[in-house]
């Protein structure tokens, strides 16, 4: 399965010089966060693929316009062609207000929440989030320090792969697009960023 994945900064490429057949094969578009809900939008149109996203910590304007033509998986599991796509936006809390942001505690009681539906589909095969995980290609800043319960999850269901944005590559940290934790391949998906699985 073909599948493009997106975050943080709309790709030229795609919105600006978009060419229908960049688009040929992809089976399932993944948008970690914070991207334009028009640009969403505007894909989603162009494939029968489905586009599915989590919230960014920049998408506090979803709550008037939702993309339109996608599905929002955050605190959900979604089933596509049998691959099993667990949600989970938002970023550690870094301000007092500010949709989409959570302490540690607070996403560890969103991942309890999933229990039940983790347990009836058997785990799953991709953590679509928009923060990374603690330790993993995070940063050093409390607004980019990833998640130690997305550690969790990972040792416990072994996805094949963990696709999040938030650390942007052009920040200069040497952040890198792909790494491994454990058997689960890492992706940073700034931009845009196409895989098979």
């Amino acid at each position: 399965m073909k599948i493009l994945a997106l975050s943080d900064v709309e790709s030229r490429s795609l919105w600006d010089h978009f060419d229908r057949r960049k688009l040929d094969g992809v089976e399932m578009i993944l948008s970690c966060g914070d991207l334009d809900p028009d640009y969403l939008s505007f894909l989603a149109t162009f494939t029968s693929a489905p586009l599915l996203y989590v919230h960014g910590n920049h998408d506090g304007r979803y709550a008037q316009r939702e993309p339109g033509c996608c599905v929002c998986v955050d605190g959900k599991i979604h089933v596509h062609n049998g691959v099993r796509v667990l949600g989970l936006g938002g970023c550690m809390r870094y301000k007092p207000s500010g949709q989409h942001q959570y302490t540690a505690r607070e996403m560890d009681r969103r991942v309890r929440r999933l229990w039940l539906a983790l347990y009836r589909h058997g785990g799953f095969d991709i953590l679509l989030t928009h923060a990374p995980a603690l330790g993993v290609n995070d940063g050093s800043d409390l607004a980019h320090t990833g998640f130690e319960c997305f550690n969790r999850l990972i040792d416990r269901y072994t996805p094949r792969y963990f696709v999040h944005g938030h650390v942007h590559i052009s920040y200069g940290r040497k952040h890198p697009r792909l790494d491994e934790y454990g058997s689960t391949k890492v992706i940073n998906a700034y931009e845009s960023y196409m895989f098979e699985y």
